[in-house]
């Protein structure tokens, strides 16, 4: 099987109260759809205005990158928050490091 980019990542709108996981192989384009959905109730990111990125981990197979998705959506907020934390301890929004 080919190697290539795999992204879980986590999203969340402006005052960090919801968060949105999910899996991508193009986080930039990504992220873009999901700002471009904001305030649109047809998906959970857009009518929570879930744009602002604040995790995500690469993987190369794309297997890997899905069982890692469906693992941390089954975690509570609170595990949510300290994997965020172990990585970004001041929720900084890191849209501006992966968008080309």
């Amino acid at each position: 099987m080919w190697n290539y980019n795999f992204y879980v990542y986590i999203v969340t709108n402006a005052d960090k109260s919801v968060l949105y996981v999910g899996v991508t192989n193009d986080l930039s384009r990504r992220l873009y759809e999901h700002k471009g959905n904001k305030g649109k109730p047809h998906t959970f990111a857009g009518k929570y205005y879930c744009y602002n990125l604040v995790y995500y981990e690469h993987f190369s197979h794309i297997e890997y990158a899905i069982a890692r998705e469906k693992e941390i959506k089954k975690w509570r907020r609170e595990k949510k928050d300290l994997l965020v934390e172990s990585v970004n301890p001041n929720w900084n929004f890191l849209n501006d490091d992966v968008i080309d």
